[in-house]
């Protein structure tokens, strides 16, 4: 079966209806553009290659997956955060969230709503790589290749989410957990390697893709220790992205300033929308305890400088001094 039959059975089927790519309509496109492109070889006035302004993929193709691209991760961001939310909270929070849910959750029905979620994910970031390796292999271009681009600096990559990456420690602390045996059977190529002691959360995926996520944060080298994702996707130790950003702990990273940028891709204003892993933060402490240990007591101390200085300028600045 081609791709484009299985992810249209695979939307229909879905329990509701989600944002997806429409990749017949996109194909369509595509389809009338290599028509034209044809008529204007026949003519002899076009070399065969897309236009610098094609009315086709400039004014219909490009805006249209744009668009259906904002609403996938969209979509996947609110979902994974309630689906997150809802499994980390206790007590009387929690049983808020269940009744605001309509119902109550088992433990397995977050577990089929999590793998539906990656699901949904995996499959539609293999629909936006295809359709713009169709549009490369139509116009013998790289302009599908500069749009993916251009899609991970407005963070709309839906492998970049850093959602994607809680979920899959989501599913390995299930599988951990005595009491949800039956996380065993689901994403068992979905593991945590650590080569030459640097560790990485790995996930083979649909249609032969598979995903590695680094844990190791780039700015102390090590492995991320409370770790945060900016909103392009990069992961570093929450002090480590304080430093970063040039906030305290205090304040904290939504007070970081929008010119601020990522010590890796350098791109501005991802560090007041991180968000804070804590599945992964639990698995890792799970994979690797001894260091673990050692870097709280580390934390500790360093959190207790980084504050005591913080209000010592603070009281300063008030003094006049």
């Amino acid at each position: 079966m081609k791709f484009a039959k299985k992810y249209e059975k695979y939307m229909k089927g879905m329990n509701e209806e989600l944002p997806g790519v429409g990749l017949k309509r996109l194909k369509k496109m595509l389809k009338k553009c290599r028509s034209d492109l044809q008529s204007h070889e026949n003519d002899g006035s076009s070399a065969g290659r897309c236009p610098g302004h094609c009315s086709v993929c400039d004014g219909s193709f490009f805006p249209s997956l744009l668009n259906e691209m904002s609403a996938v991760v969209g979509c996947f961001n609110e979902k994974a955060k309630k689906l997150l939310e809802l499994h980390l909270a206790s007590g009387f929070k929690k049983y808020t969230m269940w009744f605001a849910s309509k119902g109550h959750k088992s433990h397995g029905t977050l577990i089929q709503q999590g793998k539906d979620l990656v699901t949904y994910a995996i499959i539609n970031a293999v629909a936006m790589r295809k359709i713009l390796k169709k549009y490369d292999k139509i116009h013998y271009s790289k302009q599908g290749q500069e749009f993916k681009a251009q899609a991970q600096s407005l963070h709309i990559e839906i492998l970049q989410s850093p959602w994607l990456s809680e979920l899959m420690a989501f599913y390995m602390n299930l599988r951990r957990s005595k009491k949800n045996k039956v996380a065993m059977e689901l994403f068992g190529d979905c593991s945590l390697i650590f080569d030459d002691d640097k560790p990485t959360i790995s996930c083979s995926l649909f249609d032969s893709m598979r995903v590695d996520i680094s844990l190791t944060c780039s700015i102390c080298l090590d492995t991320v220790f409370d770790p945060v994702a900016l909103s392009c996707g990069h992961i570093y130790c929450y002090l480590c992205s304080c430093s970063a950003a040039s906030v305290t702990i205090v304040d904290g990273l939504k007070s970081a300033e929008r010119k601020s940028k990522c010590p890796l891709c350098r791109q501005a204003g991802v560090f007041p929308n991180a968000v804070h892993l804590d599945e992964l933060n639990m698995l890792l402490s799970y994979s690797c305890p001894d260091y673990w240990q050692k870097r709280i007591q580390m934390e500790r101390v360093e959190r207790v400088r980084l504050a005591k200085e913080h209000w010592e300028s603070q009281c300063r600045a008030f003094l006049g001094m």
